[in-house]
């Protein structure tokens, strides 16, 4: 068989593989679009979990917020233990609660004491 059988017979499945990519990467930007604008925060995202979000880094939804770079977003991961490249989908549901519950959190006067309250005595320091 020649080179150009072979690829008209993969072509299919590669143009579904290109437009579930596609389609993906459409929806994870409208995604961040709606968080960066505020109508959607990244705590309703890390708890409901929407499909476009499932195998998404962490990092690259808490980047999407206002005010939240690269640095801030390693500062507050550091401060829970978890890996920016952690997806989303992977959390367990304790992490969830978790960080939507600092994720909510964030911008309080009273940070260290909402994390002492949730069961983060140890990170209260941070």
């Amino acid at each position: 068989m020649d080179a150009t059988g072979t690829i008209a017979a993969a072509s299919p499945q590669h143009m579904q593989a290109l437009e579930l990519a596609n389609r993906v990467r459409l929806a994870r930007a409208t995604l961040k679009r709606r968080v960066g604008a505020g109508d959607l925060t990244a705590a309703e995202v890390v708890v409901t979990c929407p499909w476009e979000a499932e195998s998404m880094p962490i990092m690259d939804l808490l980047m999407s917020q206002r005010r939240w770079g690269r640095t801030r977003c390693r500062k507050f991961l550091t401060s829970i233990q978890m890996l920016e490249t952690k997806s989303i989908g992977s959390l367990t549901e304790r992490q969830r609660r978790t960080l939507a519950a600092l994720l909510s959190a964030k911008g309080r006067a009273d940070d260290a004491q909402y994390r002492a309250e949730i069961g983060l005595g140890y990170f209260a320091r941070v």
